[in-house]
């Protein structure tokens, strides 16, 4: 049986992890058209990173919206949309038209684009596929092949810029986004398992039910650290290197290791949570990041120094990803994952928001990066303590100790 709903599945695992591959991968590229973007165009670092900020935050304002409707017509027209909207919004940073029409094409578009490709609304249609002890080790699968698409897209994206102008790298890149809408059709639709009548709920009864948990707010503040750190980084580390005289191969090969050694960082966080406790297995890597950020700052910045920052830190890097959609599908069940997932997400693209903008607003006021690092440390420690107690009883089970 176990077999069967795994080979049922294979399809859809394959065309959602290309997906995100595709979808992250482009997305974990944009640090490197900061300078020349605002440079091309005259404008100070705050512009750009006012541009991303926003794409993470409508991205996830828009998620819980796009995962109920997910939840209620399947993940097919989600994607398609979702492909269309990427595609639209990479064209029109492409274009000169100033300030407005960059922040519309890569915050608003690409954030609703990322809300219909990404973690919420594939993760959910795969684990309405898999046996519940399968999905948290699903997820890893899935979540590992994106970040194979930050490794592998930093160098295409890179090439791109030094090939045709960071302009004809854009129009590339719009087009390669529009692979993700034939991959969308590969995702089966199937009705939600439910394990018992408390899961069997409307919408508006499942956000109620989540909106009574201390867990559910507990995860959702936790991942707010970890939207902060990866933005923050991805968007700035490539400035903040290039600052300290360390040239812009550097930073593309930090930024792909991260990607490389994610792959086996969120591989083994899905093996392991379906071992252990997920919410512990995030308070560790919380607290592992928050180590690793101080030893990079303190230690004397080299290239080297910065490659084995990139190659720990991919060990940790959107691990929490599969760990922290999983505890949702443990507690909560798959019916409405795609909508309580991206409301957990929100909180995650609320401290992308800060980590993206907040980063070149400090640095235009400040002429460095220190205190986003420091706050970006402290995160890690908040991370960790509120994800140690929560705990991925069911709400049955919850009910019935109450």
């Amino acid at each position: 049986m176990a077999q069967s709903r795994w080979h049922g599945a294979g399809v859809a695992l394959i065309c959602g992890s290309l997906i995100l591959l595709i979808s992250l991968g482009v997305r974990h590229g944009f640090g490197l058209f900061l300078q020349p973007v605002s440079m091309a165009q005259g404008w100070g670092r705050e512009s750009f990173a006012f541009a991303m900020a926003l794409q993470n935050l409508v991205w996830g304002a828009s998620q819980p919206i796009t995962g109920m409707i997910a939840d209620r017509y399947g993940a097919k027209p989600v994607i398609a949309i979702g492909a269309l909207l990427y595609a639209a919004g990479l064209w029109m940073m492409s274009q000169v038209g100033g300030e407005t029409l960059f922040i519309l094409g890569a915050g608003v578009l690409i954030g609703l684009g990322l809300s219909g490709t990404t973690f919420p609304v594939i993760f959910a249609a795969i684990s309405r596929l898999v046996a519940p002890e399968q999905r948290s080790l699903a997820m890893g699968i899935t979540m590992a092949v994106g970040s194979f698409g930050q490794f592998a897209m930093l160098p295409i994206s890179l090439g791109l810029i030094v090939g045709f102008d960071w302009q004809g790298a854009l129009v590339a890149l719009s087009i390669l986004a529009l692979l993700m809408l034939p991959l969308g059709f590969g995702i089966r639709t199937a009705p939600a398992p439910v394990t018992s009548a408390v899961e069997d709920v409307s919408f508006v009864q499942a956000l109620r039910d989540a909106a009574g948990e201390r867990d559910f707010w507990l995860l959702s503040l936790g991942f707010f650290a970890c939207g902060f750190q990866v933005v923050f980084i991805a968007i700035h580390l490539p400035a903040y290197l290039a600052d300290e005289g360390i040239g812009g191969g550097v930073a593309t090969t930090v930024l792909a290791l991260i990607g490389l050694v994610n792959i086996a960082g969120a591989y083994f966080a899905g093996f392991w949570g379906g071992r252990y406790r997920k919410p512990m297995l995030l308070s560790w890597i919380y607290l592992a990041r928050g180590v690793v950020i101080a030893a990079f700052l303190f230690l004397p910045l080299s290239a080297w120094s910065a490659y084995l920052f990139g190659a720990v830190m991919g060990l940790f890097w959107l691990s929490t990803v599969p760990l922290t959609n999983g505890t949702v599908a443990s507690v909560f069940g798959v019916k409405h994952m795609s909508m309580l997932g991206g409301i957990v997400f929100f909180a995650h693209q609320l401290g992308s928001f800060a980590g993206g903008w907040m980063g070149g607003w400090l640095y235009d006021r400040t002429g460095n990066y220190d205190a986003a690092w420091g706050i970006a440390i402290g995160l890690s420690l908040i991370a960790a303590l509120l994800n140690w107690p929560i705990t991925e009883r069911t709400l049955a089970e919850r009910r019935a100790t109450a």
